[in-house]
C-alpha cells in the first residue's frame, strides 16, 4: 500500500514523533519512552513515517537513529502555502474594514 506524507501527518502521535526528532536523532526506544504506548506501536508509527519518507534511519553501532527528512516536508509547506495566502488576504480585507470603523468613530 502507497502511503503520501498526508496520511503520514494526519495520526497525532506521527505528528509528535516527527516534533521529536525534529530536534534531535533518537532511538525507537528514546521516542516510545515519551508514548503512553507499546514499543511495538511506535515502531509502526516509525515505519510509517519512514514509508512515506519524512523520516530516514541511520546505523550506529547496533543502534538505529531515526531523523527527520526535511524533502518531504517541504511537500507539506508548500501545500499549506495555498491556505496561507487565502488567510493572509481574508486578514488584510479585516484590517482594511476595521480601519475604516476606526476611522469613522473619530
Amino acid at each position: 500500500m502507497k502511503r503520501d506524507v498526508f496520511q503520514a501527518i494526519a495520526d497525532p502521535t506521527r505528528r509528535a514523533i516527527i516534533l521529536l526528532i525534529a530536534f534531535q536523532a533518537m532511538t525507537p526506544n528514546a521516542i516510545a519512552e515519551h508514548f503512553d504506548t507499546s514499543r511495538q506501536a511506535v515502531s509502526k508509527h516509525l515505519q510509517i513515517l519512514t514509508e512515506c519518507q519524512l523520516v530516514k534511519q541511520e546505523q550506529s553501532g547496533r543502534e538505529i537513529y531515526y531523523t527527520l527528512d526535511g524533502t518531504k516536508m517541504k511537500e507539506i509547506d508548500k501545500w499549506l502555502e495555498q491556505f496561507k495566502k487565502i488567510w493572509e488576504s481574508r486578514f488584510n480585507e479585516l484590517d482594511k474594514v476595521l480601519l475604516k470603523l476606526k476611522s469613522t468613530k473619530k
